[in-house]
């Protein structure tokens, strides 16, 4: 007995038929006019469909509403217009930069104009206690990275940015500085946050007073201002 193979059904799905059974053996196909304008037609046709839900799309954007929202209702009745500058900064951030420096080494620069008194940017690192900030300092030195990196919040919390932080790190020293630190508490966390003094232009140097204690061993200041102190403690 001999069967007989079973003729193929044609498609009707609207696929082009493969001869050799594989599309990737046959290379590429000539696209006549009709065709063409059959697919021209069914793009142009998902073109004007109207969109789906945005909400359904874009999940982040109800988050970070829902975040802004959370954050404004728990600034209602606070007198401190901090809270709202520092929920303003963090859903929508100045455009920065770092690269060299006339002052030292790398230095940040601002990349749009920022006016005066608006909050710059967060110093963001690793909050520890004075003890491990006083063994931290002296592996550093050791290292020979330093501890410049390191900002006092309070008597009891240090901030150090060496190895785990944001841009605010490469901001320099200045004696005539065009920003200012400042401490606020955002949800019961204390935060330093970079302001500006006065109007910054764009490619101008982000700069602050560091304050440093005066101590005999003298830290030279290269920044260069008219009323340069000459050290930095």
């Amino acid at each position: 007995t001999s069967f007989s193979t079973p003729k193929k059904k044609k498609r009707d799905d609207g696929m082009r038929e493969h001869v050799t059974g594989c599309a990737r053996s046959e290379g590429y196909y000539k696209i006549d006019k009709k065709d063409k304008l059959k697919y021209l037609n069914n793009s142009r046709a998902f073109a004007e469909e109207p969109p789906a839900d945005t909400q359904v799309r874009n999940p982040r954007v109800p988050a970070r509403r829902s975040e802004q929202r959370r954050l404004l209702s728990s600034f209602t009745g606070s007198c401190d217009s901090d809270l709202l500058k520092f929920n303003q900064l963090k859903f929508r951030k100045k455009k920065l930069k770092f690269c060299k420096s006339h002052i030292h080494d790398w230095g940040l620069f601002a990349m749009e104009p920022i006016a005066a008194d608006e909050m710059v940017i967060e110093y963001v690192g690793q909050n520890i206690r004075q003890v491990i900030a006083d063994m931290r300092e002296k592996r550093y030195e050791d290292e020979g990275i330093g501890s410049s990196y390191m900002f006092r919040v309070d008597h009891d919390t240090i901030i150090d940015a060496t190895k785990c932080g944001n841009f605010a790190r490469f901001i320099n020293h200045s004696c005539n500085p065009n920003c200012y630190a400042k401490v606020i508490t955002v949800e019961s966390q204390k935060k330093i946050v970079i302001y500006s003094k006065q109007h910054i232009n764009v490619n101008e140097e982000i700069t602050y007073d560091y304050k440093f204690p005066i101590e005999d061993v003298k830290i030279p200041c290269l920044c260069g201002s008219e009323n340069c102190r000459g050290t930095l403690n």
